[in-house]
């Protein structure tokens, strides 16, 4: 068995791609970039960046692009971090290749060197510095983390021969060949980043990485089987967030020992309140006495009124939620305001600013 003890070495460089508009997340990426929205306490790329720096990874280049400037007055230089931290933007989207192409613009390690890249909405238990101790023994053009999922139709299927090395990369394939598939960090040899055109819209896994494999280039595969969760909807970030408090998923950056709920400075909780789950109350956020709350994200400054029930959702900033609510599986925006007896389900999402009246909506017909 490997030696856990033994990380990458201090120097290795990491491109991290946050350009994406989250869309799938709105509301709450209207104003927020998607790495950036608060999970488990602290900004969702915060665990990212302490997982990378407890395996060795000591500079990273963020690929920017929408709401680019918010990145730097969250991060700064990451000297708070323990990193170095740069910023490149793009102007215009390029896609997967096109950003680590562009980014790649402000690495400074040398041509054969291995760089980290990782997208900016993923969770992971799975062991970086195994995977880049694959790459670099194996003299990769690039390695890909690889793990496995029930449905694969979804993702980018990567069938592997009994070397190791990628086949094929099946993007979105309605059949896949098997149920492993593109996990969404990648170790690159820096040279064949800069063979990914410049300027241009490219695809990793439409273009570059089919087209290596074809080349004939070592392409690996890295299998693990620890924690993977994409939190693109709203569903699945509630979920991460909930499995970092937890302790499901162990992070150097939870602001607070693991459990049941993670209260932030200022949160009042009645002690006649059930927080569960997972839950993290936001600063100054209240749950009056009564009221119950599992599995969720309650936003600074937000309220949960007595009696109240909002399991497996999202509070946002300032927003209200009357006595008598129910919420499940919801995302309610900023400053809305949940008036009583409303039952709201099933992956609604009220938008910032909204009121919702008494009993506005309903799925059932009692009151």
């Amino acid at each position: 068995m490997r030696d856990s003890s033994v990380r990458s070495p201090d120097g290795l460089e990491a491109i991290l791609l946050v350009g994406g508009q989250g869309t799938r997340l709105r509301p709450l990426t209207l104003s927020t970039p998607k790495p950036l929205l608060p999970t488990a306490g602290v900004p969702f790329l915060a665990h990212q960046l302490a997982k990378a720096r407890a395996y060795g990874v000591r500079r990273v280049v963020f690929a920017t692009s929408y709401r680019a400037s918010m990145f730097a007055e969250a991060f700064g230089d990451g000297a708070g971090l323990g990193l170095e931290i740069v910023y490149v933007t793009e102007d215009t989207p390029l896609g997967t290749g096109g950003a680590i192409r562009n980014a790649a613009q402000a690495l400074t390690c040398p041509p054969d060197a291995p760089v980290l890249v990782l997208n900016g909405d993923i969770l992971s238990g799975h062991d970086i510095a195994a995977q880049v101790d694959l790459h670099v023994s194996r003299d990769a053009a690039v390695t890909l983390h690889l793990t496995e999922v029930d449905d694969p139709s979804r993702f980018g299927c990567v069938p592997t021969d009994d070397d190791g090395r990628v086949t094929a990369f099946l993007e979105k394939t309605p059949n896949p060949v098997t149920n492993r598939i593109n996990a969404g960090c990648y170790v690159f040899r820096r040279s064949v980043i800069d063979t990914i055109p410049e300027g241009q819209v490219v695809s990793v896994e439409r273009e570059t990485f089919p087209g290596l494999i074809a080349a004939g280039e070592p392409v690996l595969g890295f299998a693990d089987a620890s924690y993977w969760l994409d939190v693109g909807t709203p569903a699945a970030f509630v979920q991460g967030s909930a499995d970092l408090v937890l302790g499901k998923l162990g992070s150097p950056a939870l602001p607070g020992p693991a459990g049941e709920r993670l209260l932030l400075d200022g949160a009042v909780v009645s002690p006649e309140a059930k927080v569960t789950g997972g839950t993290v109350v936001g600063p100054r956020a209240t749950v009056e006495a009564g009221a119950s709350v599992r599995g969720s994200v309650l936003s600074e400054d937000c309220h949960v009124a007595s009696g109240a029930t909002v399991v497996d959702s999202v509070v946002g900033v300032g927003a209200r939620v009357a006595s008598g609510a129910v919420l499940r599986q919801v995302v309610v925006g900023d400053s809305a305001s949940i008036g009583p007896g409303n039952e709201l389900t099933a992956g609604m999402r009220v938008w910032p600013g909204v009121t919702l009246p008494e009993c506005a909506v309903r799925f059932s017909s009692d009151v």
